[in-house]
């Protein structure tokens, strides 16, 4: 995986996302009740405090909890809720060890249908249905995965020129596209909820 990513909008911390399966991994996971930047720049916040220069599924899998949530918590912190996704990265890398021999990039590279990919990251510990789509999405407009089907399994994430997700991000432009995109689906989900009263 050798990428240009714009996601968390810090080119050391892009750089990191770009050429590491598992950072990318673990930035879709964080990404959720933060802004997408600070979620995606975690990874190499991560890596930094552990002292490498990229995450080891196999290090994150046992390094001890307490220390682990510590690491995390530290200001300024990986997330709002350090101690769960601490919990949760920690989570993710132990099924991956279980399951994918620590190898995150296995998760799509030997998949041939987008159907068993998106299960296959659905499956993931913290992956639902949606970032499951998204990432899915994020692999195949990005990052070159394409097994057959793919943009069908991503759902409305997979359309192409659409601007819903961090798989659209590409720029600042397209940064400022996605969040206007989210900001009217919240308007509308709003609306709808007060017609309904």
């Amino acid at each position: 995986m050798d990428a240009t990513l714009h996601l968390a909008q810090q080119p050391e911390a892009d750089e990191l996302l770009g050429r590491s399966p598992l950072a990318a991994l673990v930035g879709m996971l964080l990404d959720q009740q933060v802004p997408m930047e600070w979620a995606f720049a975690g990874p190499y916040t991560i890596a930094q405090r552990m002292g490498r220069d990229d995450l080891d599924a196999h290090e994150i899998a046992t390094y001890a909890p307490e220390a682990f949530v510590t690491l995390l918590s530290t200001k300024p912190a990986v997330h709002r809720y350090p101690g769960s996704m601490a919990k949760r990265i920690q989570q993710l890398c132990q099924y991956l060890v279980e399951h994918y021999d620590g190898d995150a990039a296995t998760v799509w590279k030997d998949a041939t249908t987008g159907d068993e990919l998106l299960q296959r990251l659905k499956d993931l510990p913290g992956f639902g249905p949606q970032k499951a789509q998204i990432f899915l999405a994020l692999l195949g407009k990005q990052l070159g995965v394409h097994p057959k089907g793919w943009r069908e399994s991503a759902g409305l994430y997979g359309e192409q020129n659409s601007f819903r997700s961090v798989a659209d991000i590409t720029g600042p432009d397209s940064l400022t596209k996605v969040r206007a995109h989210k900001q009217e689906m919240k308007a509308a989900a709003k609306a709808a909820k007060a017609s309904g009263k």
